[in-house]
C-alpha cells in the first residue's frame, strides 16, 4: 500500500520525501514498480474501467449490487466485496438518499373510494393494476407538479404530465396518456391517495368511462402508495436534488428524459430481478407467445 501511494504521488511529491516520510527504502520501492503486474490486478484495472463506465451511465447513483450486476450482464462476473473494494478504490459511490416528505391534501369533502389495492404492490400481467400519484419540483420559477402512474407488473412509469398549476387537468392529462400509450382493457384497478384532484368528479367520471375500478389509500397512510412514493424518491435522489432548475422548461426537459432514458429503458430495478421494466415487459410479451 505504501509503494503505491508513492507511485500515485510522484507528480506532486519527490520520491526521496515520500520514501523517508512513509519509512521504505527507495531500492525497494523501486524494484517494487519493476515487478510484472499480477493478472488479478491487471483483471482489476480493467473492472475499474467497466465500474467507472457503468457508474456514469446510472447518473451516479449505482452502488455496489447495481453495478456488480450491470457487470455481470456485459459477461464480467466478480463478487460484490470485490466491486465494493474497486468502487473504494476509483473513489465513487451511489447518491445518497434523502428522507422524503409526503404533500397529499385531502381535506376535502368529496367522496373517496374503498382500499381495493390494499399494498397488494404486484400483478401478474401488465395492465392490471397500476398506482398513481402527484409531486412537486422546485424550480426558480416556482413549483411544477408532477403527475404519474406506474404499471405495478414492470414499475413502468406509463403516463405522466408536468404543469405549472396543482389541478385535476394534471391528473387527468397523466390518466389520459398511460391509456393512450397502454390501452387497457376494462377492470383495471387504479390507486391513488384521497387528494381532491382523485376525488373530483371529472376524474371519477373518466374512470367510469374506461371501465376502471378506484382504489384509494386510507387517511393519511403514505405506505398504502409507497410504490408511487419509492419512485418519487428515487426521481428526487437521483435528479432533482443534484439540480438546480431556471425553469419549469428545464426541469420538464430533464424530467422527461429521465423517465423515458432512465427510469424505463437504463435503470436496473432489485424488485424485478435486475432488470430494466422495458426488459421486464418484453420477457412477459415472448413468454407469451411461445405459450
Amino acid at each position: 500500500m505504501k509503494y503505491r501511494f508513492i507511485r500515485e504521488h510522484t507528480g506532486t511529491f519527490r520520491v526521496e520525501t515520500m520514501c523517508r516520510v512513509l519509512k521504505v527504502s527507495r531500492t525497494g520501492y523501486y524494484r517494487w514498480l519493476k515487478r510484472p503486474v499480477s493478472q488479478r490486478r491487471s483483471q482489476d484495472e480493467i473492472i475499474k474501467e467497466n465500474i467507472l463506465n457503468i457508474y456514469n451511465k446510472s447518473r451516479k447513483t449505482y452502488g455496489s449490487p447495481r453495478i456488480q450486476k450491470q457487470l455481470g450482464r456485459e459477461g464480467i462476473h466478480c463478487s460484490k466485496k470485490r466491486v465494493e473494494r474497486l468502487m473504494r478504490e476509483v473513489g465513487v459511490q451511489a447518491i445518497q438518499k434523502r428522507k422524503f416528505k409526503v404533500t397529499t391534501d385531502s381535506r376535502h369533502n368529496l367522496p373517496v373510494a374503498e382500499n381495493i389495492l390494499n399494498r397488494e404492490f404486484t400483478a401478474s400481467s401488465p395492465n392490471k393494476r397500476w398506482v398513481t400519484d402527484i409531486t412537486y419540483i422546485p424550480t426558480e420559477e416556482g413549483w411544477l407538479y408532477l403527475a404519474a402512474v406506474m404499471d405495478l407488473y414492470s414499475k413502468r412509469v406509463t403516463g405522466y404530465s408536468m404543469q405549472k398549476y396543482l389541478t385535476r387537468e394534471l391528473v387527468i392529462e397523466a390518466l389520459q396518456k398511460a391509456v393512450t400509450n397502454r390501452r387497457p382493457g376494462r377492470g383495471l384497478v387504479i390507486h391513488s391517495d384521497r387528494g381532491s384532484q382523485y376525488a373530483s368528479s371529472d376524474y371519477q367520471q373518466l374512470l367510469r368511462q374506461y371501465g376502471f375500478i378506484c382504489s384509494m389509500s386510507r387517511k393519511g397512510d403514505c405506505w398504502d402508495n409507497s410504490p408511487m412514493e419509492s419512485f418519487f424518491k428515487t426521481l428526487k435522489t437521483e435528479l432533482v436534488y443534484h439540480r438546480r432548475f431556471k425553469t419549469r422548461a428545464e426541469a420538464k426537459l430533464e424530467i422527461f428524459e429521465y423517465i423515458e432514458v432512465f427510469y424505463n429503458r437504463f435503470r436496473l430495478h432489485s424488485a424485478l430481478g435486475y432488470e430494466t421494466p422495458e426488459e421486464f415487459e418484453k420477457n412477459y410479451e415472448n413468454l407469451i407467445k411461445v405459450a
